[in-house]
């Protein structure tokens, strides 16, 4: 998926400024989709308006700059669908905590076991945040149901971390001369 069709879907549920729109995507419901930066949504934005496939018009509110207001019309909810219809890329999943996991062999162990509860503490406030998504989402069971994944995917995480910690905490650096490279056989 591209920033466009991520745009068009904000604004499938409802009209909203290109700040509105950053928001949702870095840091709100959207933010689990697709990365979006400040810089890449409002170029996106102008886009399509050119192309008809939103409309723009601004409001004024005493003491505040004016605001453009973005909103769907048809021809953009005709290419939202048609995006949505296309088969979807495999989940991209990078994390610089297993890229540290990795060379857990370098590290000393309490800098792991201090890594290993910063990823717990990250993977409880994602939970945390999908539960009150959850909550102030509708009753519509597409909602319910890409929450319900997001909530399974990092449960799983947890339980992983919770579970298998020690073996991480057990690998860390104990002497330099033990250092052998991870994935040696696989790399070659």
């Amino acid at each position: 998926m591209n920033i466009r069709t991520l745009c068009l879907g904000i604004l499938h549920f409802r009209d909203a400024t290109g700040y509105e729109i950053n928001k949702a995507a870095s840091e709100g419901s959207f933010s689990h989709f697709v990365m979006a930066s400040y810089g890449s949504i409002y170029p996106t934005l102008t886009k399509l308006e050119t192309d008809g496939l939103v409309s723009c018009r601004e409001e004024t509110e005493p003491g505040k700059p004016t605001r453009k207001v973005y909103s769907l019309n048809e021809e953009g909810r005709s290419a939202l669908i048609e995006a949505l219809s296309q088969e979807p890329r495999g989940d991209v999943f990078k994390s610089e905590f297993l890229f540290l996991s990795l060379f857990s062999n370098l590290l000393d162990p309490a800098h792991i076991s201090s890594a290993v509860d910063q990823q717990i503490a990250r993977v409880r406030d994602e939970i945390n945040h999908l539960e009150e998504a959850c909550e102030k989402c509708s009753k519509h069971a597409s909602s319910r149901f890409a929450i319900g994944y997001g909530k399974a995917v990092n449960a799983a995480a947890l339980d992983y971390l919770l579970k298998n910690r020690h073996r991480i905490e057990q690998s860390g650096k104990r002497n330099e001369n033990e250092y052998e490279p991870p994935l040696q056989e696989v790399m070659g």
